[in-house]
């Protein structure tokens, strides 16, 4: 094995850019290559065969801890960060397809690669810090399933986070049956999301022009320290760190054929599905910051950032008695459905980084508590009213992780050796890695904020 460079603590060999391993083990090897994409099929038949991991990477976009945020967005600001909700979907539609070639045209996952080019100290970092990302992640899924659960049945919290843990055996039961079957039960519990937030918008009536506006950035985003805040949470529950490993991954449970020809298009037809699971993602956080912008802001309730608080004032608001059953079926709809790409990322990142294999149930119970024990601790000391400060500072945290993951990401699909032909183009290189600057700058800018080291009150 070559030395590792004593500067950068990466091998000889990754230097010069050729993978350290070859013919490493398959990515997901349960579901590797398992749905079979026809050959010399029309364009819309190989569509429908590559449609799928897209929603479930879409899925970590429109998570509970992205309702608090985009609820503390809306009701503070009114639709001001419409635009940071914009440019961050930008953001990730592209650093997804970037995942979508890396995993194609390497066989590797995000991980993997990671393990193949950095030294050993450098890939149990890079793991560790993708755990905690995951754990922040789940975290959110805890306390908003649970929120859920006491607004529709007056579950008490502490009990609704014990109660998360039970969904275990639903995601065992779904990788069991196939991956088509995980697909198929998470785009169902999408559609539901939507449909109910299409309700809550035509209640709403909110102003077209003042939506319309708000997809136009402002540098008072910049410059105030509360809204900047709020908006790097946006950003953190947006593009999250654990979908670009999960993404490398299970494209590669499509079967197409292994030459350049056939990477091609598996390449096209999966950005194509992310890109539109992730426009419909745009809508879905969209209309979380309109609906609180229109119902909140507008009548004066700009406190509004608990979503215990939103379900209760939705009905008088909107002047219905049903706005808020529909709000808190999304909410469990939303909870439930990212602990299944949970599981699976946990998993791909533990076998990726480290090839350490467990059990799917042992590692789901293993995340789950990680999660559940500070949400409890938090719940059970400082009261329900801290769950929303809880979801807004998880998805920081995950904001916190995400350049640890575009950078390698960047890296790897701008190197040749490692490539071929699917190289990033210069466009996408300069496009990237602005995206990953920018993403760094920010979370120094929010840290040395919230330690009092800038200008302005902390937020």
């Amino acid at each position: 094995m070559d030395q590792p460079n004593s500067v950068t603590g990466e091998p000889a060999g990754a230097q010069r850019g050729a993978w350290r391993r070859e013919d490493g083990a398959v990515s997901l090897p349960e579901a590797h290559r398992s749905v079979l994409v026809p050959a010399g099929a029309s364009f819309w038949r190989k569509m429908l065969a590559f449609a799928g991991p897209g929603f479930l990477v879409a899925v970590g976009y429109m998570d509970p801890g992205n309702w608090a945020t985009d609820l503390a967005g809306g009701a503070q600001f009114g639709y001001t960060l419409l635009s940071v909700i914009m440019i961050s979907n930008l953001m990730a539609i592209l650093l997804q397809h970037l995942c979508v070639k890396l995993g194609i045209a390497t066989g590797r996952d995000l991980a993997q690669a990671c393990r193949d080019h950095y030294s050993k100290p450098t890939v149990w970092f890079l793991w560790i810090l993708c755990e905690l990302a995951i754990a922040a992640c789940d975290l959110a899924e805890v306390v908003g399933s649970a929120i859920a659960l006491q607004l529709l049945f007056g579950i008490p919290l502490v009990w609704g986070c014990v109660i998360t843990a039970v969904d275990v055996m639903v995601v065992l039961l779904l990788q069991h049956r196939g991956f088509r079957y995980l697909e198929a039960v998470v785009i169902t519990l999408i559609l539901t999301i939507g449909t109910c937030f299409a309700v809550e918008l035509f209640l709403a009536k909110p102003d077209v022009g003042g939506v319309l506006a708000g997809f136009v950035p402002r540098t008072e985003i910049l410059t105030h320290p509360g809204m900047l805040y709020v908006a790097i949470g946006i950003l953190g529950a947006t593009v999250m760190p654990h979908n670009l490993y999960l993404h490398s991954s299970i494209v590669q449970t499509r079967k197409y054929e292994q030459n350049a020809r056939g990477k091609r298009e598996a390449i096209k037809f999966a950005t194509i599905d992310s890109t539109v699971a992730l426009m419909f993602a745009l809508f879905i956080n969209g209309a979380i910051l309109v609906l609180a912008a229109a119902a909140f802001h507008k009548s004066g309730h700009e406190n509004v950032a608990a979503i215990q608080d939103a379900y209760h004032l939705l009905d008088g608001l909107l002047g219905v008695g049903f706005a808020g059953i529909l709000f808190a079926v999304a909410l469990l709809a939303s909870g439930q459905n990212s602990t299944l790409t949970g599981t699976l990322a946990g998993q791909i990142v533990m076998e990726g980084f480290v090839n350490i294999r467990l059990r799917p149930w042992l590692r789901r119970l293993i995340t789950r508590a990680i999660a559940i024990i500070p949400a409890v601790i938090v719940i059970g000391y400082f009261g329900e009213s801290k769950t929303t400060e809880l979801l807004v500072a998880s998805q920081v945290c995950l904001s916190m992780q995400l350049g640890f993951a575009c950078w390698p990401l960047m890296r790897f699909t701008g190197e040749k050796a490692k490539m071929g032909e699917f190289v990033n183009p210069w466009w996408i290189r300069i496009l990237g890695w602005t995206i990953t600057l920018v993403i760094i700058g920010l979370n120094i800018k929010l840290l040395l904020d919230i330690a009092g080291l800038t200008d302005g009150p902390t937020p």
